[in-house]
């Protein structure tokens, strides 16, 4: 095999793009048929969709039993449909009212604020967002917090796809009558990212992003067909250059022309792949708000070794780096940038720092890049660096 045969066959394995996604290879997978007796603790297939009694599910007792159960589950998310509901996973729903409660009190104090909104999917105003609903929850009532994220179906699905020692956040989504759809997506990590970004990453990365989290959404009303329930393409997570093949219109039709819904009942609880093609469905009831509050779950191994201050770092080579310009190329510069400075947007203050303009906030790095370029002074690059950080702050 000539040299330059291998070097494009190896370049073309290990770098996805954009225009090589083939929409013949991708409705192949997505057009798989899921087996109920692939899956013996399910108790239906609905479009696609596994459906799960909880009771059932939680009733296992044995050791063996409950790694048996793990272990459905995480093929079903992985390998499977992409996508599990768990019929009544919350028997109580009066934990679920009290939530609600405490979640309709937070959007009528940012209406009566200004605050809160922005979409990473849809339009600003189409819904009621509330970020961070996790930790506001906890404020707001501690009791409630720990009867519902006590919940045994919450606890299995994470860790039967993410293992122990998780991570658990939570955002409200409160889509309201004439809410139009979102645009359908991927989900964090690679998924708030633009063409340009993905194709960056070797394809290894696109298989492991969507094993460093797990989406769910807990449903606190009753939500039938027409309040628009989250649209899915069962099987679809299986495609590996999705992330960036949603950039693509042939792909986004064929999402809107097959995707499938599922009416749910208030307890119910979903749970699905990030890498699962998805979008919240347009409201088209006259008077239903269809809250969800959505689970995004993160591996415990999505940390640094050591903490490191970026902050304090970046405002010291701030000034070397502008010193330096006429020693060091730009990409050099660049370089530098990228050992010292935070390249990734999250976590963050959603509330304070929302991704209006684009899929996430700018970056420590994308600071240091501007003012570098606009000849910024050091004291206002500093004023700049804190500013940023007091808007990742909870």
């Amino acid at each position: 095999m000539k040299t330059d045969n291998l070097r494009k066959m190896r370049a073309d394995r290990v770098w996805l793009s954009e225009d090589a996604c083939d929409l013949a290879d991708f409705s192949h997978l997505a057009e798989k048929t899921t087996a109920l007796a692939d899956y013996p603790t399910a108790s239906a297939v609905e479009k696609n969709i596994l459906i799960y009694d909880s009771r059932k599910v939680t009733a296992v007792a044995t050791v063996e039993d409950k790694r048996a159960v793990r272990a459905e589950i995480c093929e079903a998310l992985g390998e499977g449909p992409g996508v599990i509901v768990f019929k009544h996973a919350y028997e109580d729903t009066g934990v679920i009212d009290r939530a609600s409660a405490i979640f309709d009190a937070i959007i009528e104090e940012q209406h009566r604020t200004s605050t809160g909104g922005g979409d990473h999917f849809a339009k600003p105003g189409a819904n009621d967002r509330i970020w961070n609903s996790l930790e506001k929850h906890c404020l707001a009532d501690p009791m409630n917090f720990a009867e519902y994220y006590g919940n045994a179906i919450i606890a299995l699905a994470s860790e039967a796809w993410l293992g122990p020692s998780y991570q658990m956040t939570a955002q409200v989504n409160r889509v309201n009558p004439g809410g139009a759809a979102q645009s359908a997506h991927r989900d964090y990590h690679l998924g708030f990212q633009s063409s340009q970004v993905i194709e960056q990453f070797p394809a290894h990365v696109h298989r492991l992003s969507p094993v460093l989290a797990l989406q769910g959404a807990v449903a606190h009303c009753d939500m039938p067909l027409d309040s628009g329930p989250t649209l899915f393409l069962p099987h679809s997570q299986i495609y590996v250059p999705g992330y960036l093949a949603l950039k693509r219109q042939e792909f986004r039709d064929y999402f809107e022309a097959n995707h499938v819904q599922l009416p749910l009942e208030k307890g119910d609880v979903v749970f699905f792949n990030p890498a699962l093609f998805h979008a919240a469905g347009t409201n088209r009831s006259a008077d239903i708000k269809r809250v969800a509050n959505l689970l995004q779950v993160s591996s415990a191994f999505g940390r640094t070794m050591e903490t490191v201050n970026r902050e304090r770092m970046s405002a010291k080579l701030f000034p070397a780096l502008k010193t330096l310009r006429d020693r060091l190329s730009p990409d050099e510069i660049a370089n530098a940038v990228a050992a010292c400075a935070e390249g990734y947007s999250f976590p963050t203050n959603l509330d304070r720092d929302p991704p209006l303009g684009g899929l996430a906030p700018r970056t420590q790095a994308q600071l240091m890049h501007e003012a570098l370029k606009e000849g910024w002074s050091d004291e206002a690059f500093t004023a700049a660096l804190a500013e940023q950080a007091r808007k990742k702050l909870s």
